[in-house]
């Protein structure tokens, strides 16, 4: 049986390394078709651990402990069809910005291929060493594709963002350390078993140590401050894939480190306190979203608020009732999908709207509504996403979360998840009705090509539609 599994990780490195052989501004269309034959990839993983489970692939032949194990179940595969499905559109929509747009490409092609190539291996990682290797690899393809414009605001921001992943990974790193030290083992699969309730001291710290690294990298509130800036000064390509992708693979690491490696030593109060933090986020980003001038800050901060809702599931569903736990668990899972494609498709959707007004200020939207239509409505789908509207994938994630927590009696949970929702409506509405001023008389508004505004429709309205096909995602989440 054909194993997709090594494919996935070396098709990005082979079309990253032809496109940067073939030198600066060219691959788009080695990207393209790389892109589309991940997916492929990744649907047929899927329908593999749908029909047989979870899946372990020994790197040549040689598996843990002398080896490396790749492995794959529900939640990678959903993660890996995730990533390619969000960067294929995308992948259409950098090439028209770049041709339409004033921003250099230059090595765009190559850094996201490698940074794609990174994030599926951290899907597929089996220990804890080889996901700190591609943690430092994503946040170094990261990095350079916020640089990638060259100017003061770009390089500005890619040094904080550098700064940031470097300190998210050397606490991860030392936490590795200690661990290995007690057990003397990097594999999940053999120190699952070995830490209990009892473990010592030194893994309650590699335990802490580990987490505090990837909520920086996830950009959690408080430690948010390199999110704003990079990717409100990025291209809008490089915001998409950013705010889409990358802080999801952090919390993704999260989700598999509290409840699979710690969950013996995982408090219900250490639960609470992440939860805290998310809501946190939630009013925080919203609040300071909403008083932002700049469309692609406005969506920066929006990204710090939906990030808090991903941080939601640890107390509801830490030491809770099977059912409860399950709810909390779908909800998580549902939200980081769907805040994935919308926040894609916000992103590009502003990019057009800058590209086509020449002005990333919100009071230059004036006339966005006649002149740009599809792109205006595309901002609309993303943001019923955002808000939880139903049918979209967020309405149903949200739901999920809020029966948790009134099946929990943590109601306090439900206000701000509510609150969210409305200062959300207020930050998108902000911007809906600035487009529906009538234009100034000397406004100009420059054509946009048809490939700059469908990749991000289609985006848009694939996270309306996840909330009618959820149950397809959860049932592959479950199969494993």
């Amino acid at each position: 049986m054909f194993d997709p599994i090594p494919w996935l990780i070396l098709s990005p490195l082979i079309w990253a390394t032809l496109a940067f052989v073939q030198g600066p501004g060219r691959g788009g269309r080695l990207a393209v078709a790389g892109v589309a034959l991940q997916l492929a990839l990744a649907a047929t993983l899927a329908q593999q651990i749908i029909a047989g489970g979870a899946r372990v692939y020994a790197v040549g032949g040689w598996g843990a402990p002398l080896g490396i194990d790749l492995a794959a179940d529900g939640l990678s595969a959903v993660m890996l069809l995730l990533t390619q499905a969000v960067a294929l559109p995308l992948a259409f929509y950098a090439r028209a910005y770049f041709a339409a747009h004033a921003a250099p490409l230059r090595y765009f092609w190559p850094l996201t291929g490698y940074l794609l190539a990174a994030m599926n291996a951290l899907f597929l990682s089996a220990d804890v060493f080889n996901i700190y290797v591609t943690l430092e690899l994503l946040g170094l393809a990261a990095v350079g594709l916020v640089a990638v414009a060259g100017g003061a605001g770009p390089v500005s921001a890619a040094m904080r963002y550098l700064l940031a992943t470097l300190l998210g990974s050397g606490a991860y790193l030392l936490g590795v350390a200690l661990l290995y030290g007690v057990y003397g083992s990097v594999s999940l699969a053999a120190l699952a078993p070995l830490i209990a309730a009892d473990a010592p001291t030194a893994v309650s710290l590699a335990a802490a140590l580990m987490l505090l690294g990837l909520m920086l990298k996830t950009a959690l509130f408080p430690f948010h401050f390199w999110l704003p800036p990079a990717h409100g000064n990025a291209p809008a390509p490089v915001s998409a894939l950013l705010s889409a992708l990358v802080i999801k693979a952090s919390f993704y690491l999260i989700l598999r480190l509290w409840f699979d490696l710690f969950a013996p030593i995982a408090s219900v109060t250490a639960a609470q306190f992440l939860g805290a933090l998310g809501a946190g986020a939630v009013i925080w980003g919203s609040l300071l979203a909403l008083r932002q001038t700049h469309l692609k800050m406005l969506v920066a901060y929006s990204t710090v608020a939906q990030v808090g809702y991903l941080f939601l599931i640890f107390p509801l569903a830490t030491g809770a009732a099977a059912e409860v736990a399950a709810s909390a668990w779908q909800g998580g899972a549902l939200q980081a999908v769907a805040h994935g494609l919308a926040k894609a498709a916000m992103f590009a959707a502003a990019g057009a709207m800058i590209a086509a007004t020449g002005r990333d200020e919100i009071a230059g939207l004036a006339g966005v509504a006649t002149r740009l239509p599809l792109t205006l409505f595309t901002f609309v789908l993303a943001g019923m996403t955002i808000m939880g509207l139903p049918p979209s994938g967020g309405f149903s994630a949200k739901w999920l979360l809020l029966g948790a927590a009134l099946a929990s009696g943590q109601w306090w949970w439900i206000v701000v998840m509510l609150a969210g929702g409305l200062l959300s409506a207020a930050y998108v509405f902000k911007v809906l009705r600035q487009a529906f001023l009538p234009a100034e008389e000397a406004a100009h508004f420059k054509p946009l090509p048809r490939t700059l505004e469908w990749p991000a429709f289609l985006l848009a309205l694939a996270s309306l539609l996840l909330g009618l096909w959820a149950s397809e995602m959860l049932n592959l989440l479950g199969a494993a």
